[in-house]
């Protein structure tokens, strides 16, 4: 017997073959997740048999295949001219008595007693595999509501079978046209336009970072974001944590959402985009709890597919309930341990024309291309930039030309960012002006190698390329670690050969992401009311506390660098300013003395149990008790900067017991920095009292010489290699073995200098920390270097 409809509750995932991918997920996740309480709407879906019926019944099998004939299926010279052969085809034949009335019936069913609308969804019988996604060939139609709205949208999407997009791309992925059928699938509709939906990725999209959930949220309908409509609200999850029921949120970002889809009271056009409201952009359109709750059910979804997953959700603005609406393998990443990539620097240097949110991580030069519509398909040559307000799936014969994508609406799951990592190029999204800072012709240069941020230059940036090999690298006995500033890096940087974190430099998170001097948030309500306080009113107008502005900021900043490399230790120095750059910070100079030489002025330990900072090293030691205590990352170590006496580490240690940041506590490693003569000739003192040293090699080195190290004048004689510093490494490295603590060094010279790196080889140095662009380098010269110590002389 012909089955043409059939309940979602009915259809389980081995039905790809009856209902596509898209439908067989919803009735799998139904019938598996729902009793753990994943919400899924109801539904039914039009089966393959239904559609092949259609065309049999209405004779349309013999003319489609005539119209694939005529097709030039090599250059597709003709693609948009048949294809539109096809779709006039297709709308011209009728529904059986039968299926009509099937299908009406189904729907009256699913209605029951309420007044609600639906969505209408394609899918295709080849559709969201994990080798092959079809997501946005195919049409779908929301608010549909009454019989024969139904049934004009369920034509609407057999008809998009042939969409031009669709037709290519199973031609790209070797689908034959005739063996694909269509299975609609008709959806309560969730009153998203009256709440907000969005995407979640259950792995990282842009790195493939596996142990995090990536959500992307927005007022309204979800359409805007997968369509990148709209610059979302960006959150990160960290699965260990969230398996273990506490704070699991690692990263947020407030998004601008300019606009939201909604209903609209038109049967021609049901839904519509309206302005969002100021304060709708000044908040997130999630709350933490249902976040996690998202987060959860991703999670669950994820483990019952054995398989990263793109998921889309939706909350239903009247009554706060969330659900899943749809959910397919995620396509462009695998868990496979990546062994090889290519490093990228740029080697002059401009100010960016427009920025962005960074799609991949490369550089490129082209001609801008400005698109507005699928008409200016034939301007776009090979090896543009493809810049545009926004990208749709009809464009995607055009972008397969593009070395480059520039959008001024969008994020990281919007349409161009999916479409650009499937063509393995890279994007800059969300820029706001993009199509009104370039012109068409323009040479510009995308750089999407500064993290998180993408940004465009004007005419062709000089930049080097190197391709790097995982597997070349042998294992060392001694530790390369990372020294590490910029936590959207540490995801990309977590594949790299290493052992952790060696030093996570906390100051430049706090000039970077924070901006405001610490104190001045402890102090807000005494500022004087200049610029400087209203600023600060401005950045944290949503913190009623505003320290509890620094205190969550800090702590996701330093969370996403611990979840990256969990469990290996990362090694968070606390803030190292000195006076004059703590007074560069918004608010700073109502709190910094001024000082004739700040190198060896109010730096380091002595401002931390200091009256005049006391309270500001107090939100450093709350945000890293967060990250260790509710986040569960016991991996970040703590590391004390310009230490000078045993005293004062005492008495910074009972300051940060004070603020409940206390040494051995839940496994707290403190470390303390050996920079100065003193850590040096106490090293045993000092290993009484702190669990390890990490060696600041330049403040060692310009102590010991007596050099100051931001001077021109002098600049040669200062030379880590010197017998002197020499002498001082080699006496703290074996002070600290003697007292049985580890000991690290954070430093250049190693890996610039094959001799200096075996020196500290040869006094059994535990680690050596590199930045990310010295670390190949760094590893090679301490490989060389055991080889050397090894062999018998």
């Amino acid at each position: 017997m012909t089955v043409l409809t059939i309940s979602f509750q009915k259809i389980r995932n081995s039905d790809v073959s009856l209902v596509g991918g898209k439908n067989a997920s919803l009735g799998e996740m139904i019938h598996e997740l729902a009793p753990l309480g994943v919400n899924i709407p109801d539904g039914f879906a039009t089966t393959a048999d239904a559609f092949r019926s259609y065309l049999h019944e209405n004779g349309l099998d013999a003319s489609l295949s005539r119209q694939l004939q005529q097709l030039d299926s090599k250059g597709l010279g003709n693609l948009q001219e048949v294809g539109a052969k096809y779709r006039e085809l297709m709308a011209s034949g009728n529904f059986s008595e039968k299926l009509k009335t099937e299908i009406l019936e189904a729907y009256r069913k699913l209605l029951g007693q309420e007044d609600i609308s639906v969505a209408v969804r394609s899918s295709a019988t080849a559709e969201d595999l994990p080798t092959a996604s079809f997501a946005g060939q195919h049409d779908s139609f929301l608010n549909i509501k009454g019989e024969s709205e139904l049934l004009d949208a369920v034509k609407r999407c057999y008809r998009s079978l042939f969409n031009d997009r669709a037709i290519k791309y199973r031609i790209d992925n070797g689908f034959d046209h005739m063996q694909v059928a269509l299975s609609v699938g008709v959806q309560r509709m969730v009153r998203s336009d009256l709440g907000s939906a969005g995407v979640a990725f259950t792995i990282d999209p842009e790195t493939g970072f596996e142990k995090v959930i990536y959500l992307t949220a927005s007022w309204g309908l979800g359409e805007n974001i997968v369509q990148g409509a709209v610059n979302p609200d960006e959150f990160y999850i960290f699965k260990p944590s969230l398996e273990k029921g506490m704070k699991s949120i690692i990263h947020r970002k407030l998004g601008s959402k300019e606009h939201k889809m909604v209903y609209a009271e038109n049967a021609e056009r049901p839904i519509t985009n309206i302005e969002t409201e100021p304060f709708e952009r000044g908040i997130f359109s999630l709350q933490d709890r249902e976040v996690e709750i998202l987060a959860q059910w991703s999670a669950a979804i994820e483990k019952h597919y054995i398989l990263p997953m793109d998921i889309e959700w939706a909350k239903d603005g009247l009554t706060g309930e969330l659900f899943i609406v749809q959910a397919r393998p995620e396509t462009v990443h695998r868990q496979a341990k990546k062994v090889a990539g290519k490093e990228y620097k740029l080697m002059s240097r401009a100010e960016p024309i427009c920025k962005g949110k960074a799609v991949g991580r490369s550089i490129a030069s082209g001609r801008v291309c400005i698109v507005h519509s699928v008409a200016d398909a034939k301007k776009v040559k090979k090896g543009d930039i493809i810049v545009a307000d926004i990208t749709n799936p009809d464009w995607n014969n055009m972008l397969q030309k593009a070395i480059s994508i520039v959008t001024n609406k969008g994020g990281r799951t919007s349409h161009a960012s999916i479409v650009a990592r499937e063509l393995g190029i890279h994007a800059v999204v969300g820029t706001g002006d993009a199509t009104q800072k370039l012109y068409d012709g323009q040479i510009i240069t995308v750089s999407c190698i500064e993290g998180d941020e993408g940004h465009i230059y004007d005419g062709k940036l000089d930049w080097e390329e190197k391709e790097i090999s995982f597997e070349a690298l042998e294992s060392t006995r001694t530790k390369p670690m990372f020294i590490l500033a910029d936590p959207e890096k540490a995801f990309r940087l977590s594949f790299y050969p290493n052992e952790g974190v060696g030093l996570l430099r906390m100051e430049f998170i706090i000039a970077n992401s924070i901006r405001i001097h610490p104190m001045a948030l402890v102090k807000f309500g005494e500022l004087d009311d200049n610029n400087d306080k209203r600023a600060i009113q401005a950045i944290t107008q949503h913190y009623h506390d505003k320290k509890k502005y620094f205190v969550e900021n800090l702590s996701e900043a330093v969370a996403m660098v611990a979840a990256a490399f969990y469990p290996k230790d990362v090694i968070v120095r606390m803030s190292d300013f000195k006076t004059n750059e703590y007074a560069e910070l918004i608010g700073g100079k109502s709190f910094e003395p001024h000082e004739e030489n700040p190198m060896l002025g109010f730096r380091g330990a002595s401002r931390y149990y200091n009256d005049q900072y006391r309270e500001g090293f107090g939100l450093e030691c709350q945000a890293m008790k967060v990250v260790r205590d509710e986040m569960g990352l016991t991996n970040v170590k703590v590391m004390i900067p310009f230490c000078r006496t045993i005293e004062e580490g005492k008495k910074m240690l009972e300051t940060m017991k004070e603020f409940g940041l206390e040494r051995g506590d839940n496994g707290l490693e403190v470390y303390v920095m050996a920079e100065i003569p003193s850590n040096v000739i106490l090293a045993e003192e000092f290993a009484r009292i702190f669990d390890g040293f990490s060696i600041g090699s330049n403040d060692l080195t310009q102590l010991t010489l007596g050099i100051d190290r931001d001077s021109a004048t002098i600049s040669e004689l200062f030379d880590e290699n010197n017998a002197a510093v020499k002498r001082m490494l080699s006496e703290v490295i074996r002070s600290a073995k003697k007292a049985g603590v580890k000991i690290g060094l954070c430093g250049q010279a190693p890996s610039d200098y094959p001799e200096f790196a075996q020196f500290l080889v040869e006094e059994g140095i535990d680690s050596i920390s590199f930045s990310s662009d010295a670390l190949f380098r760094g590893i090679e010269n301490i490989k060389i270097a055991e080889d050397k110590v090894s062999k018998p002389a």
